[in-house]
């Protein structure tokens, strides 16, 4: 079954895609106006915001709502359905593959997550089979470490990892932890704290557009 998304076009033709995933129980809505503070010069950029379909969630008393999959301890290592976060992973593969179809270059295609979206856009990005633009990171894991199987053409994915040092959902030790693999296994990675809560602020999304630009370049 494909994702629902929410699509926002710039006024000349696309050349460049951000994919962006929301956190559990939020929807794609939770991101759209990060499109009136994310405009380059160089890019006509073109935002896609998946709804994450409805699932049932262990940690909140099954309780059915928007998830990329279920998280079933919310200890500090959290104990997660990776077989579901895989499956939401393989439909992000799938808007990339559609975007590529529709002419955009892979290499101008950004994933982004945040919490959940983030740890599904680290699978999804860095196991992609063709090169892509990069991954950002917001306040989330990397869930899949220790068994992924990255795939070749995004050896060198520029990644972007943002935290807040006051997260009391996802401890910014596991950003941190996350930064910290990514390095060992030579991707270039950028690691960036903000003194905030399971959130974004302004500052975060200035920097976050520097870094894009250099993408777009």
């Amino acid at each position: 079954m494909s994702l629902d998304v929410i699509k926002h076009e710039p006024n000349q033709p696309a050349d460049a895609v951000i994919i962006w995933l929301h956190g559990l129980g939020a929807s794609g809505n939770d991101f759209v106006p990060m499109t009136e503070h994310l405009q380059f010069d160089n890019a006509n950029l073109r935002f896609l915001f998946p709804n994450a379909p409805q699932l049932p969630v262990t940690i909140n008393q099954g309780m059915v709502m928007p998830a990329w999959y279920d998280i079933t301890d919310i200890s500090i290592d959290r104990t997660i359905d990776s077989k579901q976060l895989r499956e939401s992973a393989q439909q992000v593969h799938a808007l990339i593959d559609q975007q590529i179809a529709a002419g955009i270059d892979s290499r101008r295609i950004i994933i982004a997550g945040f919490s959940q979206g983030g740890a599904v856009g680290y699978e999804a990005a860095l196991t992609y089979p063709k090169a892509l633009g990069g991954l950002m990171a917001h306040s989330t894991y990397f869930a899949t470490a220790n068994d992924i199987q990255p795939s070749d053409a995004n050896k060198a994915l520029p990644v972007l990892v943002q935290h807040g040092t006051q997260d009391p959902v996802v401890p910014e030790a596991l950003g941190r932890k996350a930064a910290d693999e990514l390095k060992s296994r030579g991707y270039p990675m950028t690691y960036q704290t903000y003194p905030m809560p399971h959130s974004l602020c302004l500052e975060q999304v200035q920097d976050m557009k520097q870094w894009l630009a250099a993408r777009f370049n």
